[in-house]
Order: structure tokens, then C-alpha cells, then sequence
């Protein structure tokens, strides 16, 4: 079952439906606990999941600054596209992998390159280039050579297979072009590039296809959100161009927001003096509420996972904004 957080409505509903794991967005145990007690409300949901053999699992801010993940959905749900990272907190250090391979292994080598990851460029996966050489060796006592005698030098005819490997798989991909290689002892380079891989981060930032008004872009968040209500911050009359969106809570983002060209700032949990400093910024600010902004996350999450065979996922029906507006 997915849900935006866990509280003890929804573990209900979870033991009600026969459910094995809880995913939520918003962390269950947000401070530290130094025992269970159930005494106490946490203490008492954390024996309840453990007795019912319920597993929990929250995403939170991973999910935040994922590729595909809240943020980008948010943008699809209300139809921006081309959107880019508004704060980028982690970039992807690349290297390259070059290895030499005799003629006879050089295709079951670029195969094990390929379907472990490496030589993925954008929109390109299996990229490597190739170049022909001699290599020169001499086994040692004790070798065991795949090519050659003790004692003496061999020349052989090899391919130089150069790729690009992000860090984050670096070991399974040596591993595995290790184990696709005839050579006892596999000769490779490594090299650090200053080529920057994938960047994930905060928050999402995108040029509209065409200009539209505070008051508009308000009013069809509100349609694709499902809301009654919405807070906004500017002159409803003020053209937007370029929009930046942070789900959750996010008013520290307008200035960075602002400094990328942004007119206005979508987010949640809009502060009075927050709001002050925006309009002295000549920024505009969409308030849709940290609930109304995140509880996107079920349908994200259903739709991913989806995809994974025998697996039934349902979606929580417990509302859980604990505001209501009268």
C-alpha cells in the first residue's frame, strides 16, 4: 500500500487489506527514538506493524531529488515540461574504463561492458571506441597464461576498448568485464574524468510554452490538484514565463528561484514574512499547501510500481491533511 505518511488510520487500513509493506513519502520516524514503548503513540504504531508482520518503508527527500521522482511528476501533472534541477545537490562523478582484449573476446567483452551499465551517453547506452594494437607480454613462472609460454615474450593482437562508467557502478562493471576476459591477469586503465555525469536535486525549473497570468497558472494547479483552495502571493494579473516548483515545504528556494529566472515559485508552507520578502523580490508565490503538493506521491508511486509483475499495490484511502478550511 502507498501512502503519504504512515499514521495509525492507515496501519489500520494496511492490516484491514492483508498488506505486506507500507511505502510512504514522509518519514515515519522522523527524531530519533532511543526505545519502543508502547505507551506512546510511535511506540505503539511500531508494535502494532511488528505484530501484524506489516513492513514500512519511507522514501522522503530521496524521492524529492530523484530523476522521475515527486518533483518531475509534479510538473507533468500540471503539464510543464523541459524541466531542469532547480538546486542540484549530488552530480555523478564519470571515468573511463579502458581494457585490452584479444581479437577472439573482444565482442563477449563489449557485451559485459554494455549489460552492466557502462557506456551509457544520454540517450545511448553500449558506447565504446575500439582501437587495434599490439600487446606485448611475458609470463613468469607460475602464470598461467591463455596465450603464450613461460619465458617467453608474446606479441598479440589486441583491441583497446575505451568506456565511460559512472562511479555509483564502477565495481560491478570491472567485476564483470573481469570475469568476460580471457586473460589471467586482465591489463585495464582507470581515469577520473572531469566530465560530469547525471545531477539530481531540489526542486524543478521550466520555461511555459507560452505566457499565461498568476490568476490562470492558479487556477489550473487547483483543477489538477483537486483543490477548493489555493494561497498565492503577487499581482494575479503578473505574466509568468518561467516557473519554479518545490513540493513541500520550499519558501527558502524564491531566491534561487528568482536569480534562475522564475517568476513565480510553487511550494507549500508559505511563512507571512516569507511571503513579504517575495513581493519585495518582485516574486510571486503559488501556495498550494505541503499536503496538496505531496500527496501526488500514491499515484507516482502506484504507476512505478506497477510495472513490477505479482505485485498488488493499492492506493490509501485515508485523508490525511489534518487542515481543513471553513
Amino acid at each position: 500500500m502507498v501512502s503519504l505518511e504512515a499514521n495509525e488510520n492507515v496501519i489500520e487500513e494496511a492490516i484491514n487489506n492483508n498488506v505486506d509493506l507500507i511505502i510512504t513519502h514522509h518519514p515515519f520516524i522522523f527524531k530519533k527514538i532511543n526505545k519502543i514503548n508502547t505507551s506512546d503513540l510511535k511506540g505503539k504504531l511500531i508494535h502494532k506493524l511488528i505484530k501484524n508482520d506489516v513492513a514500512l518503508y519511507s522514501m522522503h527527500t530521496n524521492f524529492d531529488i530523484a530523476s522521475d521522482g515527486l518533483n518531475d511528476y509534479f510538473m507533468e501533472r500540471i503539464g510543464l515540461e523541459n524541466s531542469k534541477i532547480l538546486d542540484i545537490t549530488n552530480t555523478e562523478v564519470l571515468y573511463k574504463l579502458a581494457v585490452y582484449v584479444p581479437n577472439s573476446h573482444v565482442e563477449a567483452v563489449k557485451s559485459a561492458l554494455g549489460a552492466s551499465g557502462a557506456g551509457h551517453i544520454g540517450n545511448y547506452s553500449h558506447c565504446t571506441f575500439n582501437s587495434e594494437g599490439i600487446g606485448n607480454f611475458k609470463p613468469l613462472d607460475g602464470s598461467n597464461p591463455f596465450i603464450g609460454n613461460e619465458g617467453i615474450i608474446e606479441s598479440v593482437n589486441e583491441v583497446k576498448i575505451e568506456t565511460i562508467v559512472p562511479q555509483r557502478i564502477l565495481g560491478g562493471v570491472i567485476s564483470k568485464m573481469i570475469g568476460s576476459h580471457p586473460y589471467e591477469e586482465v591489463a585495464y586503465d582507470l581515469y577520473k574524468l572531469e566530465n560530469k555525469g547525471s545531477s539530481v536535486g531540489l526542486g524543478r525549473i521550466s520555461r511555459l510554452n507560452e505566457s499565461t497570468t498568476l490568476e490562470n497558472l492558479s487556477n489550473l494547479i487547483k483543477e489538477k490538484l483537486n483543490m477548493n483552495h489555493i494561497r498565492v502571493v503577487g499581482n494575479l494579473d503578473t505574466l509568468i514565463n518561467k516557473v519554479a516548483v518545490v513540493t513541500g515545504s520550499g519558501a527558502d528556494m524564491v531566491k534561487k528561484a528568482g536569480r534562475q529566472g522564475a517568476e513565480v515559485l510553487i511550494t507549500g508552507d508559505v511563512k507571512y514574512h516569507d511571503a513579504q520578502d517575495a513581493l519585495d523580490m518582485g516574486m510571486c508565490i503559488i501556495d498550494c499547501g505541503h499536503f496538496e503538493s505531496e500527496d501526488i506521491f500514491k499515484d507516482v508511486m502506484k504507476r512505478f510500481l506497477d510495472n513490477i509483475e505479482e505485485i498488488n499495490v493499492i492506493k490509501s484511502d485515508i485523508y490525511l491533511n489534518p487542515f481543513k478550511i471553513i
